[in-house]
């Protein structure tokens, strides 16, 4: 084995570590969202998104900035959307200043219900990592995302 052919399978070994970790991670949140608001892990990643628009200059996402925000294709972040506003938790209207834009804003149903889940989210993630740590393979990794600085 040559130095670059354990490099690669170093990397490979960390990439591994990272995919398990979210996977897990994403399975403990999901299962918490579902059983006490009837929520999905993208559901709540969306409303928690857009709710951090503004009605300032730039403060509303387009389409394809709400993808890009919660990792869908814009067409998968369509679909999600129409469902959010077919339960009276989104609304979508079009653009002042670009009738080719749409934007969409989350409804007072959405915030109510973003505030009662966002306990069981942040209780959920910490629950993950705590059970994470345990595992040698992932230890490194849980402590860097509890260790990441706001903002980044």
């Amino acid at each position: 084995m040559t130095a670059t052919d354990s490099a690669l399978t170093a990397l490979s070994q960390g990439w591994c570590a990272l995919s398990l970790l979210h996977g897990r991670i994403e399975t403990h949140i999901e299962r918490a969202l579902q059983a006490g608001h009837d929520l999905s892990v993208r559901e709540y990643s969306l409303l928690d998104v857009l709710s951090r628009q503004h009605s300032g200059p730039g403060g509303h996402l387009r389409m394809h900035q709400v993808a890009d925000s919660v990792v869908l294709s814009q067409s998968a972040t369509t679909r999600l959307v129409s469902r959010l506003e077919d339960r009276g938790l989104l609304s979508r209207y079009l653009c002042d200043t670009d009738r080719r834009g749409i934007y969409t804003d989350v409804s007072p149903a959405g915030l109510a219900l973003l505030d009662e889940a966002r306990p069981t989210n942040d209780n959920a993630l910490r629950e993950a990592l705590d059970e994470a740590a345990l595992n040698p393979e992932l230890a490194l990794l849980v402590a860097a995302v509890k260790n990441t600085p706001a903002g980044v």
